[in-house]
């Protein structure tokens, strides 16, 4: 497994580069992408007094859609949903408490499935191809079907691959337009209908810190 998560490193780290000396976009034409699970995670972490744990869920665990113009990037549309049922802390108990009816009731279908569907992106101009752009993105978090307006701080990069490039790529997912979206905001279990119980406090935080590293390319 170690080996397999060394080659995804490396071969995003070979198109990061290979992108940073392509040459300029054609930037004219809202574009759909589809995500590339194998080199995608989403994250969650709650930081108590006594205990801090991070959940972590890849490959089958999201899904993810994204239309966007790079000249416009501030339109851009777009929705992300993790599978709950496949987030794993390191502790089979806990994940399973946190699937249980008490918590995340994943048993249900509605409830499996969290989403942020975004509405708005603040960024400061076009995608310029292998050079990072911060941004502020907009949405409704849904948790438990519980929906709570977020703003999440991003950075977003755009990478613009030649068909030389493309050729050698393309057996790993890659296309000649790819997106590289960071993002990290924050949300409460109480924002969404949940209560941690009074005994679990210093344990488990009221508050729980999101993080995406998600990567697409051109449908």
């Amino acid at each position: 497994m170690i080996a397999t998560i060394g080659r995804r490193i490396a071969v995003a780290g070979t198109v990061v580069a290979l992108v940073s000396a392509g040459p300029a976009a054609s930037l004219a034409e809202t574009m759909n992408f589809k995500l590339l699970p194998r080199y995608s995670r989403a994250t969650f972490k709650s930081d108590a007094p006594l205990e801090t744990f991070i959940g972590t869920t890849a490959d089958a665990g999201i899904t993810a859609t994204l239309a966007v113009d790079p000249a416009t990037p501030q339109d851009a549309k777009g929705v992300v949903k993790v599978d709950m049922n496949h987030v794993r802390t390191g502790i089979d108990k806990r994940d399973a408490d946190m699937r249980s009816k008490q918590y995340l009731d994943t048993d249900v279908e509605a409830n499996r499935w969290t989403t942020f569907q975004v509405t708005k992106v603040e960024i400061s101009g076009p995608l310029v191809p292998g050079k990072e752009a911060p941004a502020k993105i907009h949405g409704v978090l849904t948790v438990k079907q519980k929906p709570v307006e977020r703003v999440a701080d991003a950075k977003v990069m755009y990478l613009k691959l030649t068909p030389e490039q493309v050729e050698a790529q393309k057996r790993f997912g890659f296309a000649s337009d790819n997106i590289k979206v960071k993002a990290k905001f924050a949300t409460t279990f109480t924002d969404h209908g949940m209560q941690v119980p009074q005994l679990l406090f210093l344990k488990v935080n009221n508050e729980v810190e999101l993080e995406t590293d998600l990567v697409f390319a051109k449908e």
